[in-house]
């Protein structure tokens, strides 16, 4: 009967997270067993969770980034370092997405962040919308992939692992992504004689490199002198962050400062320094001094904006978090999980047949329903047969939110396809085929992360 409530709910159009509390309160009325109250008290108890406080703070510290003029500094960046490659603003436009994945957590913040300078770029350097805007979908499916990410903020909580341990996790097949992205754009730049779209700059190219190689050399020399010559801990990070604006200001980097942000939020968590709730803070708070004191292109009334469109985030999230609980808690008092279970495990004992069958379960579900919706509902559902059935609770989550995100790329419920269509001036049929060729990289690269495991747990297992 709860089944059929919510499939009558969903199917009048009512939102998802309505249709899941709805079908619950009625199932609960129907059957008289429970008091209504039962409803109100699991939706708060759902959300009371500390781990959850980290949503909040990393959608904050994404629309800082995307308000403060920090998405134009990464793609001069991007700019420099690859636009001068045949398909140039091509890679640059994966290479920026991969930068600004390390800052938002999310895919929709990408496309409409880097997106829109992106795609206008693009369309005056004679790139077709359609092109554009296919390979503008596709890297923004980076941003929960790449730490940090909401849906593995979620994930985490519902399937009661590390969060941490989702956000390493998430490293490698970040990069297994973009680079098949990168080639698949270094394809159509070979099939339609594309050239660079800048001349080739050694002095900003050689600055780019640096900038680079402090990113990757500044918290190997931070390791080295805590682990191995026994200097103080804080103390050290203080002196080299302020090292960090002092070589910004010397030598006036592009992006250095953003691009740390995932490297200290990584080092960070993987270090112990702090959780990934407090790390959501942490990063706020870099995102306020770059904007507000170093860059000072944040004012305080775009605080007071980003700050009130954040909260209106937060609050349709955390409302299908809550929705979500009390559906979740109904599904496995009613028995449905275990009669799903018991059927799944009665067709196939096989792991690599289940993870097929979720695959297609989970591409399906993500055309209809938005990612923390779809995340909520399935956990309960599917992680209790992959634990049965040896898949590691960490590799699965990486499995399902690359699902959800390549579902938010085609129709009828794709948010990146509204999005980009609207920044792109296309109609949504248009912007549906120009992504279409995107989906055999992502496709791709979902069936290595999905049978080669090792790719993703080889560093979790390294620090958790």
């Amino acid at each position: 009967m709860l089944k059929i409530f919510f499939l009558v709910f969903m199917a009048g159009g009512i939102p998802v997270a309505v249709a899941m509390a709805g079908a619950s309160l009625a199932y609960i009325v129907a059957s008289g067993s429970l008091p209504p109250f039962v409803v109100i008290h699991r939706m708060v108890s759902g959300i009371d969770s500390f781990p959850l406080l980290a949503v909040p703070f990393f959608i904050l510290a994404g629309n800082l980034m995307n308000n403060a003029g920090i998405t134009t500094r990464i793609y001069n960046f991007a700019l420099a370092l690859v636009g001068w490659l045949k398909g140039g603003l091509g890679h640059v436009n994966v290479l920026g997405s991969v930068i600004f994945a390390g800052m938002s957590g999310t895919a929709i913040a990408d496309a409409a962040g880097l997106g829109t300078i992106e795609i206008k770029a693009m369309k005056e350097h004679g790139y077709s919308t359609e092109f554009a805007v296919g390979v503008t979908a596709a890297s923004a499916t980076l941003g929960p992939i790449i730490p940090p990410s909401l849906p593995f903020v979620i994930y985490g909580m519902m399937a009661n692992v590390s969060v941490g341990a989702l956000f390493l996790a998430g490293i490698l097949p970040g990069a297994l992504l973009a680079i098949l992205m990168m080639l698949t754009v270094a394809y159509f730049a070979h099939r339609n004689g594309w050239g660079g779209d800048v001349k080739f700059s050694s002095t900003r190219f050689f600055k780019a490199m640096c900038e680079l190689a402090v990113v990757i050399g500044w918290p190997l020399l931070m390791w080295l002198l805590v682990a191995k010559l026994g200097t103080p801990p804080q103390l050290t990070v203080f002196a080299g962050l302020a090292s960090l604006f002092v070589l910004d200001r010397i030598f006036r980097f592009e992006a250095l400062l953003p691009i740390m942000t995932p490297v200290l939020l990584i080092g960070g968590m993987s270090t112990g320094l702090f959780t990934p709730t407090e790390g959501a803070i942490a990063a706020c708070v870099w995102a306020m001094i770059l904007g507000f004191a170093w860059y000072k292109t944040l004012s305080w009334k775009m605080f007071v904006k980003v700050c009130l469109d954040t909260i209106e985030t937060t609050s349709t999230v955390l409302f299908i978090v809550a929705a979500a609980s009390i559906f979740g808690w109904m599904l496995t008092a009613t028995g449905v999980t275990t009669d799903i279970a018991s059927w799944v495990l009665g067709f196939t004992k096989e792991a690599w047949v289940f993870l097929l069958l979720a695959n297609l379960l989970m591409l399906f579900v993500g055309c209809f329903l938005e990612p923390t919706a779809a995340i909520t509902i399935l956990v309960p559902i599917l992680l209790p047969i992959a634990t049965q059935l040896g898949v590691d609770p960490i590799h699965f989550g990486l499995v399902m939110v690359l699902n959800l995100m390549i579902g938010l790329l085609h129709p009828p419920m794709g948010m990146v396809l509204f999005v980009l269509a609207r920044v792109a001036g296309l109609s949504f049929e248009r912007t549906t085929m120009a992504i279409l060729p995107w989906l055999i990289p992502l496709l791709l690269a979902l069936v290595v992360i999905t049978y080669v495991p090792s790719l993703v747990l080889w560093l979790p297992k390294m620090f958790f």
